[in-house]
């Protein structure tokens, strides 16, 4: 009888821990979304599609991470305004085996990600908005140095900084 009572303090103690384990706050959130995001990215620019698909798989986990229900009426009106958009482009991103293909849902997933991070301010650390000319598209970016995520390796350099966003004060 005792190993059943030690048994289910256990379980009891597992489905805790494992319920403390989501995302704290909203802010915790984003920044995992954040991350996700910069992994695409980095895998992007150094033209490994694999990579990105397995990044890809990350930032959508971490979509669903976001607690909305911890939203004040406008942070919600946002975050719906851009949330679908993001999984659908994440989706293509982890499904496609063509970086072109990756690349075309990547620019939108850029504009939607910056659109995010601007309705919330939150992210730790600095990041950068990013322009291609010969694309016309941007990126985030957490380096000022360029690393083009539309030509790879072809075109590395190529783009500048149109935008710093400092991390947010905690």
């Amino acid at each position: 009888m005792k190993t059943i009572k030690y048994l289910f303090a256990i379980i009891l103690f597992i489905a805790v821990n494992k319920v403390n384990a989501a995302p704290a706050d909203i802010n915790t959130a984003i920044n995992n979304v954040l991350k996700g995001y910069l992994g695409i990215k980095n895998a992007l620019a150094t033209d490994n599609s694999k990579a990105a698909n397995d990044e890809a798989k990350k930032f959508t986990a971490a979509l669903k991470e976001v607690p909305v229900d911890q939203m004040d009426a406008k942070q919600k009106a946002e975050w719906t305004k851009y949330a679908e958009k993001l999984r659908f482009d994440g989706e293509h991103i982890s499904e496609s085996t063509e970086i072109a293909h990756e690349r075309e849902h990547f620019g939108s997933l850029s504009g939607n990600m910056y659109a995010i991070l601007k309705a919330f301010p939150v992210n730790d650390v600095a990041v950068y908005k990013q322009y291609c000319p010969m694309e016309k598209k941007s990126w985030i970016s957490e380096s000022a140095t360029i690393k083009n995520p539309y030509y790879g390796k072809k075109m590395s350099g190529c783009g500048v900084t149109k935008e710093a966003m400092k991390a947010a004060s905690k």
